[in-house]
């Protein structure tokens, strides 16, 4: 995917909600390895393709590029460095997944848009760095986040937001937006008593279900008219 793809998929998740003026998306470079693309320190609402910057494997901007990034980029560093199947990152700080974050409750599925996703475990900046302002400033910080996701597709970060992985930029937005729709949809469900969630079968399932070439562009071209008409 271009340039016009990832500008495009800050504005999907502004407006579906997964970001606000802050968190950001990036995807990894299709002809240099290691490096990734992420757009300088705008909010996702109003990047553009000229904001989009190069980034090397240390989360440093490249080719001179002197245009302030953003401070958490080495959040994506670190990701692409410890996940060579990871195609795109996305870090928000959706609102409904911050109570899970804060009670250390992992995030696990009970809508099936949400399946491929698994249990979403929480990372603590503070078990390793102590006390921080919660952003993630450096490859270090980066590398403790990326081993806590793991093999996994999300992360939650206690106080501050998630990420979530895919394996292409549609999946990473899709699984980013129905990541905040299922935390939620939690929220709610626990008022009315025990919730079922879904088995490790139906999780499995789910993978063709939502992410397949054919569900995955039907998902994107939704999200992309809602950003057409809203505009």
């Amino acid at each position: 995917m271009s340039r016009q793809d990832l500008a495009l998929a800050n504005r999907i998740l502004a407006n579906e909600g997964v970001v606000d003026a802050f968190g950001h998306v990036s995807l990894r470079h299709p002809d240099r390895p290691g490096h990734f693309l992420l757009s300088r320190s705008v909010s996702p609402e109003l990047v553009t393709p000229d904001d989009i910057m190069v980034f090397g494997p240390d989360g440093q901007a490249a080719d001179g590029d002197t245009r302030a990034p953003y401070l958490e980029r080495f959040i994506h560093a670190a990701i692409y460095e410890q996940r060579p199947d990871v195609v795109a990152v996305v870090h928000s700080h959706a609102h409904d997944l911050i109570p899970f974050g804060v009670t250390g409750t992992e995030v696990r599925p009970l809508i099936h848009v949400a399946g491929p996703l698994g249990t979403v475990p929480v990372w603590d900046i503070a078990d390793r760095f102590g006390e921080t302002s919660l952003l993630v400033t450096n490859i270090e910080q980066g590398r403790d986040l990326a081993a806590r996701l793991g093999s996994g597709r999300a992360v939650l970060m206690r106080g501050h937001g998630g990420v979530v992985v895919g394996d292409s930029l549609r999946a990473a937005v899709i699984m980013a937006v129905y990541l905040q729709v299922n935390a939620g949809l939690d929220l709610k469900a626990r008022q009315l008593g025990p919730v079922r969630y879904l088995s490790d079968g139906e999780v499995e399932l789910s993978f063709d279900a939502i992410l397949a070439e054919v569900p995955a562009r039907r998902a994107w071209d939704y999200f992309k008219r809602r950003v057409d008409t809203h505009a």
